[in-house]
């Protein structure tokens, strides 16, 4: 059964307070109980006079539930909203409801959905009411119209209705009927409630009707309708009154009052919860002596209560137990409790319990013991103080948690009992009636509510007790218990049921005799004569039958066999009579089933082809007549049918014909032709069988004519030709061919053998050399000759040229030898088309051809040989006639490369210092000598050159040293260093690279007089890497500070400016001049120079200038970026600085200087470094640099350049996908 959900308060078999009242009608959130329960379950004596919400005395439960349920003991005196006792009034609110005696909410809601209880009549104290009226008031924002609460007697029919307005609403709301907290009357509808819907189209209104038809006073009680809607709810309480029509009550006894009602019985499945079991029948009881079972009850234990229960047939222990809490004892009030614990409390395995004491005085300590021992506050164990409660929770309760509690405060103590209670065990999957058939295996399923439960198979009312040599096997799987039975019989049928503590369920079985299946019937046959008959039928069961021939049984000879096995049954004739054939039935016993065959005896036709041969193959010469007669035999006389490559020859007139005869089939060709050839059918068919044959008919002709002949070699009066043998031969072998030969331009043919050529190659000699010739082919077979194949193509005789001359060996190394020779003195009409070189180890005789295709040169070098070996090398020349005598080198090579120590070339332009100016190009070469090929060191001022901003590329006879954009910092000396094994040679070479000077440093006026003006300067700092040739100064009027020249190409550091214009003020700037040009920059006078007039002199205030001077500063750095490949992405960051600061992008520590993938901005202190289409490779570290004469900052970022393939977005190297090719471009 499953338990109720959103389940917090534990269930006690003892009064105790309900819940405090709260918003009405709102279910409990997860872990926590309803927030209120306006209306109480009436109960007699100290209980409260009106509940209805609550279950009066309770129906039946399952037997385990209560069993541990002791007397409960007085109900506490200050609750609010909770039950009313004679002489107390409500106290304050609890926020922490204790658990109500007579059904709890968790109790409760197990209780309505296992139909535990009856209903009860009551209303709800004046107060709550009141309370439950106003707040549904406040929540009515559906309700049009609200169900009112009414009075019914027994056996009348009453309604309620429910109006719920629909005009903001798209779709219908849901309502929901529900009696006390739980019980939902949905699944109560049938004959004694019914519940309608209907839609007013123009007033838009859902009304809900439910209607409960012959009223009993167990529906009476507390009713709620709910409506929801998306995010909006509604609710509604109202009670239900239901008056006995006689006015009395009828005194209950404890055992009829307390049963379950049966299946048979009226009430049985209605508004109660008996429906929500499982359906069984009610089993008459035996007449028992009338005992006084409240005396029993009273006088004995509580862990006896279930024991008499049982005993005395009561299911409903709850309602007992309720019952008895009205006939205790009041008990002595404690000074220290003022209120104690329940007698008991019970809750299902896994569930929450909760135990409250109401201390007199809050200072006393508590301690709670579990069987005598203490317990200490944890996961399980979870305390709580609330003014003078002290509460104590019991999570996950387990089946050991089943024991004594009681706490001590003080001297004083109080005790309970706690009942965990396991859940009976239903059966959720019913068994079901089953047909089977003697000796199958029959498997009984039902599945119940909990893993490995204890479940009982009955038969027939008998428990089934499975042994080691029964029939019947029980397999559980988990929830799943399975009743097996091996080999059923007839005495197997029956009912069978199974049994849990909380449910059974029964089904028949019914085995019945198979019925007989013809597997393999009896077939008709007809058996050539002397072979063996065979009649075999299978079928179902393994039993026996008899055989018939033509109605007469058959007996079993030598001659005739009978044979039955198993499911099979045969009747065997080894050799085939005539007197066999006739109609055959066998009977299987027990079964009115006959399985009937006809055996039919014949002789099946022979082909007769002795005369033709052992091969079975008729010559006839192309153009002749052919008529072949075949004699055949069989009877009935066999049909013949001839054919050819699957198309059958047909009767009649045609070229190729058939004519049939009783004894005979002749096969007619009255003209035959060489597509006549082939193999040619016989069938022959009767209903004796078939018989086949296969006649092979040659037609032989002259031969075609021979594919044209291939002339492979050619001599000076020579030449050697080859052909192929013709595709048809005739259908006769070929006996030889016959040559002729022809020049080109003329048209008459000589023939060049008499005597047949057996062979298809032929060397035809005294020819002209240098004349053109084509040869022709004649086949020859035993009819005649072919006619002749096409001519060759044209071919001169032509002889070879002279052997080579001056064969000599030009180097050696290691593993290399090179060669070189002079052409032949004699070439000839053939030309040369080049030569093959080859070579031998010294000691073999094995010639090496070194090269694969023609060397067209008069120089080649051998590679790939062993070092330390000696070979000999020789030199054909080769033209269209072949390959001429060869020339041999005189004596063996020895394979051993000879040293040669280095010597560097330094040209004369590179002995002096080499200047190049910045952003030139240095492509310097430096030829060298040495044999092995030397290795090669470069340095620059005695460090390794940095190869990603010098490139370096060596030969084998000189190294370049090359610099795509010369800059300042690749000044210095360069060392090359040649090393061949322990001789090195050294060499050095100075490198300038020159700038533009930077400005003088200071330009100061020293002094004015008349119409002069004397300066001075300092020299630059930065002289350009080169000597100051001279210096250009300038002149500026204030008032328009155009600047002209007035000296240039000035030596000294010094000088006097005259012829200025009297009354003007004059600034004055220097420029700088090397060799590369004038400085970028000029320094310019800090002062001006005013040409006075005479008289009185003004002399103007002294300003001190603003050095607006500052070090390069970055206020906007750069960011890491992802780009996409094959879109542009851009670097951005913001710099100051005073001078403008010189900006520098790198990328991994290397300048980006001219490369047309990357573009660089900077406007207003803004720099961007754009990349275009950046691919993969394109990804690294990024670094802006900034510098000016007061200091230099960088700052760097990462850029990681992601690939888009196929909609897949992935970093770095990318994947491609199959059938798709990588090119990745540096």
């Amino acid at each position: 059964m499953p338990e109720p959900t959103k389940k917090e308060e534990n269930e006690v078999l003892a009064p105790a307070p309900a819940p405090p009242p709260e918003e009405p009608n709102k279910e409990k959130e997860a872990g926590t109980a309803p927030a209120k329960e306006p209306s109480k379950e009436k109960e007699a004596g100290p209980a409260p006079a009106k509940e209805p919400s609550k279950e009066k005395e309770a129906g039946p439960a399952p037997a385990k539930e209560p069993s541990k349920e002791k007397e409960a003991g007085p109900a506490p005196a200050k609750e609010p909203n909770k039950e009313k006792e004679a002489g107390t009034s409500p106290g304050k609110d609890e926020e922490d409801a204790s658990p109500p005696g007579a059904l709890p909410p968790g109790l409760g809601s197990r209780a309505l959905e296992r139909k535990d209880s009856e209903w009860s009549i009551g209303e709800p104290p004046a107060g709550e009411e009141q309370d439950k009226q106003n707040a549904n008031s406040q929540l009515s924002t559906l309700f049009v119209e609200k169900p009112q609460g009414g009075a019914v007697k027994v056996g009348e029919n009453i309604t309620f209705i429910a109006k719920v307005k629909a005009e903001d609403l798209l779709r219908k709301p849901t309502v929901k009927w529900f009696k006390g907290k739980w019980m939902d009357l949905a699944s109560k509808a049938g004959k004694h409630l019914q519940l309608k819907e209907t839609f007013e189209r123009h007033s838009r209104v859902y009304t809900f009707e439910m209607q409960i038809i012959k009223a009993k006073e167990n529906y009476a009680g507390n009713y709620r309708c709910e409506v929801t809607y998306k995010d909006k709810f509604d609710s509604c309480s109202f009670d239900l009154e239901v008056h006995e029509s006689t006015g009395t009550t009828p005194n209950i006894d404890i055992r009829s009052a307390f049963k379950r009602s049966g299946e048979g019985q009226d009430d049985a499945g209605e508004l109660d919860f008996s429906g929500l079991l499982k359906r069984r029948e009610v089993k008459p009881q035996e007449e028992q002596p009338e005992v006084d079972v409240w005396e029993l009850l009273k006088n004995a234990k509580p862990s006896e209560y279930e024991k008499i229960a049982f005993q005395y047939g009561i299911t409903d222990l709850r309602g007992m137990l309720r019952r008895l809490k009205r006939m205790r004892r009041v008990e002595k009030k404690s000074a220290a409790f003022a209120r104690i614990l329940d007698p008991a409390y019970q809750v299902d395995k896994g569930g929450r319990v909760r135990f409250v004491v109401e201390l007199a005085d809050p200072k006393l300590e508590v301690k709670w013991y579990k069987n005598g021992q203490e317990i200490r506050p944890s996961t399980k164990y979870i305390f709580e103080h609330k003014g003078c409660e002290r509460i104590m929770f019991i999570n996950n309760c387990v089946l050991t948690d089943d024991s004594e509690y009681y706490v001590t405060a003080g001297d004083e103590k109080c005790s309970t009992e706690l009942f965990v209670r396991e859940p009976p065990v239903m059966v959720t999957k019913q068994l079901e009636d089953t047909k089977a058939y003697c000796g199958e295996r029959v498997e009984l399923e039902c599945e119940v509510s909990e893993d490995d439960a204890n479940v009982k198979w009955f038969k027939n009312g008998e428990e089934i007790v499975p042994g080691p040599k029964s029939r019947y096997h029980i397999r559980v799987e988990g929830k799943k218990h399975i009743l097996v039975i091996d080999g059923a019989t007839k005495a197997d049928t029956a009912e069978y049921s199974v049994m849990t503590t909380g449910g059974q369920s029964s089904a028949k079985l019914s085995v019945d005799l198979k019925p007989l299946k013809i597997l393999t019937p009896l077939t008709d046959q007809t058996v050539n004569l002397g072979k063996e008959i065979c009649l075999k039928c299978e079928v179902s069961e393994n039993i026996t039958g008899k055989w018939t021939k033509n109605g007469l049984p058959v007996q079993e000879t030598d001659h005739l066999k009978i044979v039955h096995k198993g499911r099979i049954h045969k009747l065997v004739i080894a050799n085939a009579l005539v007197e066999d054939e006739g109609d055959y039935v066998f009977t299987p016993d027990a079964y009115s089933v006959t399985l009937p065959a006809k055996v039919h005896v014949i002789d099946p036709p022979k082909i007769n082809l002795d005369g033709l041969g052992a091969d079975n193959t008729v010559t006839v010469i192309a153009g002749n007549k052919l008529r072949l007669e075949i004699p055949i035999s069989g009877e009935p006389p066999p049909k013949a049918i001839w054919s050819r490559a699957d198309k059958a020859i047909m009767e009649g007139s045609g070229r190729i014909r058939a004519e049939n005869y009783p004894d005979s089939t002749t096969l007619v060709i009255d003209i035959a032709e060489k597509d006549d050839s082939g193999v040619y059918h016989i069938n022959l068919k009767n209903e004796a069988g078939e018989a086949h044959a296969s006649i092979n008919i040659k037609v032989v002709d002259i031969p075609d004519p021979p594919v044209a002949p291939n002339v492979t070699d050619v001599g000076d009066d020579w030449c050697i030709m080859t052909w192929e043998p013709p595709l048809y031969d005739g259908g006769s072998p070929i006996l030889g061919y016959f040559i002729e030969r022809k020049k080109k331009q003329s048209s008459r043919w000589m023939r060049l053998n008499f005597d047949l050529c057996k062979e298809t190659t032929f060397e035809p000699k005294k020819m002209i050399e240098g004349v053109a010739y084509e040869v022709r082919i004649f086949a020859v077979n035993a009819v005649g000759i072919s006619k002749p194949s096409m001519p060759s193509k044209p071919f001169v005789p032509l002889a070879v040229t002279s052997p080579p001359t001056l064969l000599t060996v030009d180097s050696v190394t290691d593993t290399t030898v090179t060669m070189k020779w002079r052409p032949p003195d004699q070439i000839g009409a053939a030309g040369l088309d080049g030569y093959v070189l080859e070579y031998c180890f010294e000691g073999t005789d094995d010639w090496i051809v070194a090269n694969t295709e023609l060397i067209e040169k008069t120089k080649f070098t051998i590679t790939g040989l062993p070092t330390d070996s000696r070979i000999f090398v020789r030199v054909k020349a080769v033209n269209a006639a072949g390959a001429s005598e060869p020339k041999y080198y005189s004596q063996p090579i020895l394979v051993k490369e000879i040293i040669e120590p280095p010597k560097i070339r330094i040209p004369r332009h590179l002995k002096q210092t080499y200047i190049r100016r910045v952003g030139e190009a240095i492509n310097l070469v430096i030829p060298f000598q040495g044999k092995p090929r030397p290795e090669l060191i470069w340095t620059k001022d005695g460090a390794p050159i940095d190869k990603n901003q010098i490139n370096i590329r060596n030969s084998e006879t000189d190294t370049i040293i090359f610099i795509r954009k010369a800059e300042r910092s690749h000044s210095g000396k360069y060392d090359l260093q040649v090393k061949v094994e322990k001789f090195v040679e050294t060499a050095s070479i100075d490198i300038r690279v020159i700038d533009r000077p930077g400005p003088p440093q200071l330009v100061k006026i020293d002094d004015v007089w008349g119409e002069n003006v004397a300066l001075s300067w300092t020299p630059p700092r930065d002289n350009g890497n080169t000597a100051i040739t001279g210096y250009t100064i300038q002149k500026a009027d204030k008032k328009s500070m155009e600047w002209f020249t007035v000296i240039e190409h000035y030596h000294r550091t010094n000088a006097t400016i005259t012829e200025l214009v009297i009354g003007n003020e004059y600034y004055f700037r220097v420029f700088a001049e090397n060799m590369c040009g004038l400085s970028e920059d000029a320094t310019m006078t800090k002062e001006s120079a005013v040409i006075a007039k005479d008289g009185k002199i003004y002399k103007n205030p002294v300003y001190e200038d603003f050095d607006f001077s500052e070090a390069p500063m970055f206020t906007q750095p750069l960011v890491n970026t992802y780009a996409v490949a094959g879109y542009n992405a851009t670097l951005n960051c913001s710099v100051r600085g005073n001078p403008k600061p010189k900006i520098t992008w790198m990328k991994n520590k290397v300048a980006i200087i001219d490369d047309p993938r990357y573009r660089m901005f900077s406007n207003q202190g803004v720099c961007t470094l754009e990349i275009r289409k950046p691919s993969p490779y394109d990804g690294g570290t990024y670094c802006c640099k900034a510098v000016n004469d007061l200091g230099t900052v960088e700052i760097e970022c990462k850029l990681e350049v992601k690939v888009i393939y196929q909609g897949v977005n992935s970093p770095g190297q990318p994947v491609f996908l199959e059938g798709q090719q990588q090119v990745l471009q540096l």
